[in-house]
């Protein structure tokens, strides 16, 4: 169910409204937008006796919510949801581009710096490493850990660029949440409910990757185990699905970028690396994804990724990532987008 406030209802008629929800047995979830606020009902098992709120001041409607997820859906929030970082301009989400670029793991402090000098300098906002790697052979690295964590914070203060980094477990996320900007959950855990209810009750954003092999509705509703805990500050991202294709890691689904759009508020990032796995497919795909309305992309880069420990055929070189970024601000501008440019703080940073 949702409870539609007038548009101009006062924040004292919202609190009576979610008290009123939460006297009768339910969770109540209020998303201020551009207009009115909307206020979710979780928790029932089926429909809610609308008759009580309809009469509370400040009401205007109380309607059914059709889809099963209720929290992520339009229909209980039109505007689009705009995750914001204090004292810069970087977003998820709004009319400029998220871009988010590293390597697949931080190996050490020399390799993380390299990498962040050159992407920042090209544009990025946000640096990507993995500090833990749940991969496929247990003989693989792993990552560095909270040694990996420590570098990433150290780069957010020279560079400052916002961290974005993958936990694979409640007690990694622990960590993470103290570290980072940006808590990812990746794709193997996307339907781990007991890991995506504890990032639910982060204090940080989570950047939810889609499960090599979900459906759209499965990845909206891992979603809303994160938002049904009480955390909005959310996005998606499309990384490719396992298909019959052999000639690319995975397939990148670019079509799910406007399904999510029609369907949910949350911002969706493409990553073109992991959902092509080819060095060479990254930019075209990167292109493309920016050109269909993706809100950011997810790039690998490695300054030697030849001697990476992981993912070095996909990751670019910081050449390579300079050119994508010029190519990238030119489909930006056709599609009403942008770039946000850096600042000076981060300027000089970089130009140290």
């Amino acid at each position: 169910m949702l409870v539609v406030m007038k548009a101009h209802a006062t924040e004292e008629q919202v609190r009576d409204v979610c008290q009123k929800i939460e006297k009768m047995g339910y969770r109540a979830h209020a998303m201020p937008g551009a207009q009115r606020t909307a206020i979710g009902i979780t928790g029932n098992k089926g429909e809610v006796e609308a008759g009580t709120l309809e009469e509370m001041p400040g009401v205007q409607e109380v309607i059914a919510v059709s889809k099963p997820y209720k929290l992520v859906s339009r229909e209980i929030r039109e505007d689009n949801t705009v995750i914001r970082f204090p004292g810069t301009a970087a977003t998820l989400g709004g009319p400029g581009l998220a871009i988010v670029a590293g390597p697949c793991a931080i190996e050490s402090r020399e390799q993380a710096f390299a990498v962040a000098e050159r992407v920042r300098r090209a544009g990025a906002q946000f640096f990507r490493g993995g500090a833990y790697k749940p991969r496929t052979s247990p003989y693989s690295f792993q990552g560095l850990g909270e040694e990996a964590l420590r570098i990433m914070a150290e780069i957010r203060e020279q560079f400052g660029m916002k961290i974005i980094t993958e936990a694979i477990d409640h007690e990694s996320l622990d960590l993470v949440e103290r570290y980072a900007d940006v808590i990812q959950i990746g794709a193997r855990n996307m339907q781990n409910f007991s890991l995506l209810k504890r990032a639910g009750r982060a204090r940080k954003p989570v950047l939810l990757k889609r499960g090599m092999s979900a459906t759209l509705e499965e990845f909206l509703m891992a979603a809303e185990y994160i938002l049904s805990e009480g955390n909005y500050n959310v996005a998606l991202c499309e990384r490719g699905v396992r298909t019959f294709a052999d000639h690319t890691r995975n397939t990148l689904d670019l079509s799910v970028v406007p399904a999510v759009q029609r369907l949910s508020h949350l911002p969706i990032l493409v990553d073109p690396s992991h959902g092509t796995g080819k060095r060479n497919k990254v930019t075209p795909l990167s292109r493309a994804a920016v050109a269909v309305g993706a809100d950011g992309l997810l790039v690998e880069v490695h300054h030697q990724p030849d001697q990476a420990l992981s993912d070095g055929p996909q990751s670019l070189f910081p050449d390579q990532f300079d050119e994508l970024m010029t190519q990238v601000r030119q489909i930006a501008s056709v599609v009403g987008r942008g770039v946000p440019e850096i600042g000076m703080r981060e300027t000089l940073a970089v130009s140290r």
